[in-house]
């Protein structure tokens, strides 16, 4: 019976009808212990008819066991592990130690929403996890994962949890907060279970509990519970004090076995009954503790009645006590699958270092990193650390520990074991184990020059060659991020003398460096061969050029084949973090092509698997290119506020690039508005001596808009120095799109005669560059001339072609523009024009609409995506809706429109 929760309980019912229904959704009940979390999710169970029912609870022992919880959980549905995606299948045997390999985090996540998916198919799925503040992190992460992707799913997934799960890996999935019980309840409530009280005691048991449900029934059955007046203690402090008033009178042998139990946590009885026997625990004592309702049995499991107590217990045991029950633990632990297990627990029972003890702590996160546990090895190499004798051994195990600790996610806790690695091993030896570690901190979370100087420091002293040209591109991208040529120069250097990494594509791509990044690169120079399965793609990855530098050069091109095939590898092998930051790259390349569609697809599930992983920099990065698009084809007010969070990102504020980026989208899309003062306002920030967004790449990329930008604001005096950038950089590279900006330039600041045979050039080179955004712009910047020389024959082609193109591509405020220029010169009847055509398809429906029409199934199309076979269906629906069509085959008669 629940009192008071008639608020919690509608929530729950809601949850529950609309699952049934196929609408699931996640809901994390949080707050204070005893405030009556477990008592909910035992509610919304026994309402859970006709569901499949799924549970987990984390203990203390278990969260340091990785995929412990998710093992727990998923136990009873693993003969349904085969018929999963391959790729899923691999990824959820080796996180639950049923295969070997290195599981990936997000590939993970959709290989357990892909099985709750498939088995929701029968029936509805809830998925209970009670104290969910105790289970392993990367437990937590894939639950986290599918919880905040269910919204097609008939599966509701309840979780218990003491904090506010905004605050950590729960972020994003609805939070309830369960509140004391208001007076009138909690009255209620004693009324119904101990009546009898008097009412003086009922009265001090409602002060001191103070709603708590927990408080209310333990402070019922002790006495002297009434604190003096005014009195505010929380029931928490209060309730230890009451536990260990009632612990500390328990018989010696009574003590020893409550405590057993709470350090073994699991539940397991034949453990702890073991431990048991070897501490000369006899049939008596076990006697006492279930008469003296501390402890409940049921089967093969034994429990404390609740968590706090587990908590009071513990803590309240002398230091030998805990060790010695430890011992008793691990000296029961024998079998094959208990090894983590039984080294955690001499861990916690020895104080003095100990090789024997370290080194099994230290197998242990072997076994961890190789599953992809990388919080769980963290904190075992921790600890394998302080037990280690040797100081330069304990160092390398810190350094293991602090690159594990941030590749789960926890930069702050990497920085610390990091300086305890420093401080005990030699640098070389730290900045090899734990892979240039703290230039990489730097790099994401600190100052970019700072990062340039460590990463290059490291690159020199690692032993592993093709780490150190890793490091070494690492630097030549935080050498751009903030233009500086010096830098630049120091980076080259080094990475120019680095010895050959064996890897044939890897080394050519170290020899092409300059012809991608500087001063040696032109059009149709060195070209680089395919990325193919075998090369190192953590490598490539970080030496390819950032796509800005390939589009300055006219090397979009080459760099989308190398881009592609790097985003095709990084899908086949797992690498998702790697993928997420290709994709906005090769999204940004196809967008200067003209190849929209393509671009805002991939840009767009880069931004998302950027969100999911919280690569914060991949997610600056994708918002600036989402953010342009969005303006250019949905208005200038579309992208403010992913203009506004990139700039407030933390990658933003030490990278002059997206900075710059962010400033050139902006005025681009003022621009297309018809705010040209604001437009030169925002684009002259590109080329401020010292500002936040000054930056060589994007000036010359930008150089062409401020012009356009000064002169429609009357300013033409501040094109001059737009012009001449954009010419000497016409002059040095040779791109065929910069000799077209250049002419362009010159004709917007030119007299008439001079500007009639500038256009025609600018258009021949954008022709020639395949760049048709800025090849319709310049069309209509041609028109517009054209028309007011009152030659409207002759600027209605001009204007029609840019017209055609700004409709193709979708760009909203220009094809605006463009049909007002051909109204004045003299063209009608073309308003109706743009009025017309179905609702645009999101970009993962387009996505889905394409591989349907390739033939793919639903389960493949999922597999490819990491989404569930059920979502892709929800999608589908909706294709079909806009398309006004019925079938798959009406789908593929569509394919090629999808393509545009």
């Amino acid at each position: 019976m629940l009192y008071g929760r008639d608020r919690e309980t509608a929530e729950l019912d809601r949850l529950l009808d609309a699952t049934q229904r196929g609408r699931g959704d996640a809901c994390v009940l949080w707050g204070d212990p005893g405030i009556g979390k477990t008592a909910l999710l035992r509610y919304i169970e026994g309402r859970a008819e006709g569901l499949a029912v799924l549970s987990s609870r984390g203990t203390r022992s278990e969260s340091a066991m990785a995929f412990a919880a998710l093992h727990e959980l998923l136990w009873p549905v693993l003969d349904r592990v085969d018929a999963l995606p391959a790729p899923q299948a691999a990824a959820l045997r080796a996180a639950l130690g049923l295969g070997e390999g290195r599981t990936d985090g997000l590939l993970l996540g959709a290989a357990t929403l892909t099985l709750l998916s498939e088995l929701a198919r029968r029936r509805p799925v809830l998925i209970l996890v009670d104290d969910a503040q105790w289970i392993d992190p990367e437990s937590a992460s894939c639950l986290a994962f599918v919880a905040r992707r269910l919204r097609t799913e008939p599966i509701a997934l309840v979780a218990a949890h003491q904090g506010d799960p905004a605050d950590g890996r729960w972020s994003g999935v609805q939070g309830l907060r369960v509140e004391p019980l208001d007076e009138a309840a909690a009255r209620e409530y004693l009324r119904a279970e101990h009546a009898e009280l008097t009412e003086p005691a009922a009265k001090a048991v409602l002060r001191s509990a103070h709603g708590n449900p927990l408080a209310l029934h333990e402070f019922s059955g002790m006495t002297d519970v009434d604190p003096a007046e005014g009195d505010t203690l929380s029931p928490g402090p209060r309730l230890r004090q009451a536990f260990l008033a009632t612990v500390a009178s328990l018989p010696r042998a009574v003590r020893t076995l409550l405590l057993l139990i709470a350090a073994e946590d699991r539940g397991d009885l034949g453990t702890v009954s073991t431990a048991a026997t070897a501490l000369e625990i006899g049939a008596e004592t076990w006697d006492q503790a279930i008469a003296g309702r501390f402890l409940d049995l049921s089967g093969t499991r034994v429990s404390l009645r609740h968590p706090l107590i587990r908590g009071v217990i513990y803590e309240a045991a002398l230091l030998p006590e805990r060790q010695a029950v430890h011992r008793a633990l691990a000296a029961s632990l024998t079998g094959r699958d208990d090894t983590d297990r039984r080294a955690w627990h001499l861990a916690e029972a020895t104080l003095e270092p100990d090789a024997e003890v370290a080194d099994l702590l230290h197998h242990s996160a072997q076994r961890a990193l190789a599953r992809g546990g990388c919080a769980t090895a963290s904190r075992a190499l921790r600890r394998s650390a302080e037990l280690t004798p040797d100081a330069a051994q304990a160092g390398g195990r810190y350094a293991v520990a602090a690159r594990a600790a941030w590749e789960s996610g926890e930069p702050e806790c990497a920085r610390d074991l990091l300086t305890r690695a420093r401080s005990r091993a030699p640098e070389a030896v730290v900045a090899t184990l734990s892979r240039g570690l703290r230039g990489l901190l730097e790099f994401v979370h600190g100052e970019q020059a700072r990062a340039h100087g460590l990463l290059l420091a490291d690159a020199v002293i690692v032993e592993d060659p093709r780490l150190a040209v890793q490091l070494a591109g690492l630097a030549l991208r935080a050498a751009w991020n903030i233009d500086s040529p010096e830098h630049w120069a120091r980076a080259l250097g080094v990475l120019d003398g680095l010895p050959a990494t064996g890897d044939e594509q890897v080394d050519l791509l170290v020899k092409s460096v300059r012809h991608w990044w500087f001063e040696e690169a032109s059009p149709g120079g060195q070209a680089t061969s395919e990325v193919t399965q075998g090369n190192d793609l953590d490598l490539i990855t970080w030496l390819l050029p950032p796509a800005p530098i390939a589009v300055a050069w006219g090397l979009e091109e080459q760099a989308r084949v190398c881009y592609q095939g790097a985003a095709d590898r990084s899908k086949e092998t797992g690498m998702l973090s790697a993928r997420a930051f290709l994709l906005a790259q090769l999204g940004t390349v196809e967008l200067v092509s003209g190849q929209w569609a393509e671009g805002r697809l991939n840009v767009s599930e880069g931004l998302r698997l950027g969100e999911d992983m919280g690569a914060e920099s991949v997610v600056a990065q994708a918002m600036t290119v989402v953010g342009w698009l969005r303006s250019t084809t949905e208005g200038e007010t579309a992208a403010e506020g992913l203009i506004r969070d990139v700039r407030r990102s933390r990658s933003s504020r030490s990278s002059r690039a997206l900075m710059s980026s962010s400033y050139w989208h902006q005025g681009v899309a003022a621009l297309g508005a018809g705010r040209a003062e604001d437009a030169s306002d925002l684009l002259d920030r590109l080329i401020t001596p010292g500002g936040e967004a000054a930056h060589s790449t994007f000036a010359v990329l930008a150089a062409a808009d401020a012009v356009e930008a000064a002169v429609r604001a009357g300013r033409p005096d501040g094109a001059s120095e737009w012009v001449r950038l954009i010419e000497e950089w016409a002059e040095r590279s040779g791109a065929a799109w910069a000799r077209g900006a250049a002419f362009r330039c010159r004709a917007l600041t030119a007299g008439r005669a001079e500007a009639e045979a500038l256009y025609p050039l600018a258009l021949a080179g954008y022709a020639e560059a395949g760049r048709p955004f800025d090849h319709a712009r310049t069309e209509l910047l041609y028109g517009e001339w054209l028309r007011r020389a009152r030659r409207r024959a002759q600027a209605r082609g001009h204007l029609r072609a840019a017209r055609e193109t700004f409709a193709r591509l979708g760009a909203r405020d220009w094809l605006a523009r463009a049909t007002t220029e051909l109204e004045l010169a003299g063209e009608a009847g073309i308003q109706a024009e743009q009025a017309s055509g179905p609702a645009p398809l999101t970009p993962q429906e387009t996505r889905i609409a394409r591989l349907t029409a390739q033939g793919l199934t639903n389960r493949e199309i999922a597999a490819s995506l990491f989404i569930s076979p059920r979502t892709v269906g929800h999608h589908l629906s909706s294709v079909f809706l806009k398309l006004g069509i019925t079938s798959r085959a009406e789908l593929r008669e569509l394919a090629a429109t999808l393509s545009e």
